[in-house]
C-alpha cells in the first residue's frame, strides 16, 4: 500500500484536525499505532508541523468524512498520476542531527541484546556504516568507554515492527546454519520432553540403580555376624584367666 509524504507530519495534522483512530492514522501513515498515540500526547513528533493532506493533494475530504464515521474504513491516498512509476530510494535510513549522538548508543545496544543481526541489518535500521559497527563490535570505538547501550525504537531511530522483523529474519538464518546438536539444545523444555523415544538420552547419575531389601532371615544372619559394639567393653578380667589356667 502507498504510504504518503512526510508521513509523520501528515500524523500530526490528521491527530489534530480529524477524529480519526489511532489505528485508522497508523496504517494510512505507515506508522506504529503507539506512535501515533505518543503524537496526540505529546510525546512524539514534537516541535514537527502538520503536513495537510487535503492541501497537498493526498487526501480527499469525503474520504477523511468517510473514515470518521466508520472506525473500520481505512484511508486510501488520492491517485497521484505524476507519482506512477517512481521507486523508493535506496540507501542508508537518514538520521536526523538530533538523534545521531545516540546512534552510537544503539549500536552498541543492539550488538549486546542480538548478536544475530549482521551488520548490514544494523546498518540499516540505525543508518550506520559497517565499520563504525564494526569498532563498537570489536570495543575499539573512541567514545566506547562513555558508550551505554540504549534500544534504539526508545530513541526513535527504528520501529519496533521493523526490529522485530529483523530479529526474525536472523534467528531463521541462524538456525538454518546450525548442527542438529546445536539446534536440539534450544529445544524449550516441552520439546525435549515430547521428542521421540527413539532418540539417545543422556544417562542420568541413578541410572541402573536398583533397590532391594534383605529378608528377615538374612538381616538375623547379618546381626549375628557382626559383634555388639558393647562387647568390645566388656572383656574378660585377668584373674579369671589365670583361675582358668
Amino acid at each position: 500500500m502507498a504510504k504518503p509524504i512526510m508521513a509523520k507530519a501528515t500524523a500530526v495534522w490528521l491527530v489534530d484536525n480529524t477524529t480519526l483512530s489511532f489505528k485508522q492514522i497508523a496504517d494510512f501513515c505507515g506508522l506504529h499505532e503507539l506512535e501515533v498515540q505518543g503524537i496526540a500526547d505529546g510525546d512524539v513528533a514534537g516541535g514537527v508541523r502538520g503536513f495537510d493532506p487535503i492541501a497537498n493533494n493526498q487526501l480527499t475530504a469525503d474520504e477523511i468524512k468517510t473514515a470518521e464515521e466508520n472506525p473500520l474504513h481505512r484511508l486510501k491516498l488520492k491517485f497521484n498520476a505524476a507519482a506512477q512509476g517512481e521507486e523508493k530510494r535506496r540507501g542508508p535510513r537518514y538520521t536526523p542531527l538530533s538523534k545521531r549522538q545516540d546512534r552510537p548508543n544503539s549500536i552498541l545496544w543492539l550488538v549486546k541484546f542480538h548478536p544475530e543481526l549482521s551488520d548490514g541489518q544494523i546498518a540499516k535500521l540505525v543508518g550506520t556504516t559497517k565499520p563504525t559497527i564494526q569498532s563498537i563490535r570489536e570495543r575499539t570505538h573512541w567514545n566506547i568507554a562513555n558508550m551505554q547501550p540504549i534500544d534504539p525504537v526508545a530513541l526513535g531511530l527504528c520501529k519496533q515492527t521493523e526490529l522485530d522483523a529483523a530479529v526474525q529474519k536472523a534467528s531463521k538464518n541462524l538456525a538454518a546454519g546450525m548442527t542438529d546438536d546445536e539446534r536440539r539444545k534450544l529445544l524449550s523444555t516441552e520439546d525435549s520432553l515430547s521428542a521421540d523415544a527413539d532418540e539417545p538420552k543422556i544417562s542420568t547419575a541413578i541410572s541402573g540403580l536398583e533397590t532391594f531389601s534383605l529378608s528377615q532371615d538374612d538381616e538375623d544372619e547379618r546381626d549375628e555376624s557382626v559383634p555388639d559394639a558393647d562387647s568390645f567393653f566388656n572383656l574378660p578380667d585377668s584373674d579369671d584367666e589365670d583361675d582358668d589356667a
